[in-house]
């Protein structure tokens, strides 16, 4: 992989040279948007310099610029790891020490660094399969899941309002004193009363906005650092 950029912030005020999509014949007038919006994209056009996997590899970034929970020798779950950004830039920032473990429901490539296996996070055992695979407690627990969405915002919400669900109370079996966790949430935020326990098992509590997540989009992340034990 090629050297990293000062601050993944920069990225977006690069200046592209924009591309316009002709209409295919059998394109459709979401996907040639789609496609406009995917070719003027600089974080998609530095993630495929960089070599990673996806342009949330810099979501992840920015994370780790805000609350330094990254580093060398770190245990580290990624739950919704699927294609691989996010465990790509826990690798290199573990530097060949500690441990990674990922999971998605879809495959992902192997990463040097890290364990990887397709499993449905909720399904029945996969959360005791992570914790065989662990030596030792979590230091960070991350999880990038959302439900597939409807087009509906206040069921896309509850579906992965359900997921952080999920994640968080796995979470508080498996991380470390002083541990952080980190996932993914439609915008509305946390629901008060998963928020509410978060605030009396974590020392802080916050939503975050990468500047890699797209304006239009309506996710952010909640991040609880500072875990109680």
């Amino acid at each position: 992989m090629s050297k990293l950029t000062q601050s993944a912030k920069q990225v977006r005020g690069r200046k592209m040279l924009a591309v316009k999509v002709k209409n295919a014949k059998y394109n459709t007038v979401s996907s040639n948007r789609w496609l406009q919006r995917q070719l003027n994209d600089p974080y998609v056009a530095e993630s495929k310099r960089l070599g990673y996997r996806s342009r949330a590899a810099f979501k992840l970034i920015q994370l780790d610029e805000k609350y330094h929970f990254l580093g060398k020798g770190k245990r580290i779950i990624d739950l919704g790891c699927a294609p691989g950004g996010w465990t790509q830039v826990a690798a290199m920032r573990n530097k060949g020490s500690g441990e990674i473990v990922g999971m998605d429901l879809l495959p992902t490539e192997a990463i040097d660094g890290a364990i990887l296996l397709q499993q449905d996070f909720t399904s029945e055992g996969a959360a005791d399969k992570i914790k065989e695979l662990l030596h030792g407690p979590a230091d960070v627990v991350m999880s990038d899941m959302a439900a597939n969405t409807t087009g509906v915002q206040n069921i896309d919400h509850l579906r992965t309002i359900g997921l952080v669900e999920a994640a968080y109370y796995f979470a508080k079996e498996v991380l470390a004193s002083g541990g952080i966790f980190i996932a993914k949430v439609f915008q509305g935020g946390t629901e008060a009363q998963l928020l509410s326990d978060m605030k009396q098992h974590f020392d802080k509590v916050t939503h975050f906005k990468p500047d890699a997540s797209r304006q239009d989009s309506v996710e952010m992340y909640v991040v609880a650092q500072g875990f109680k034990g």
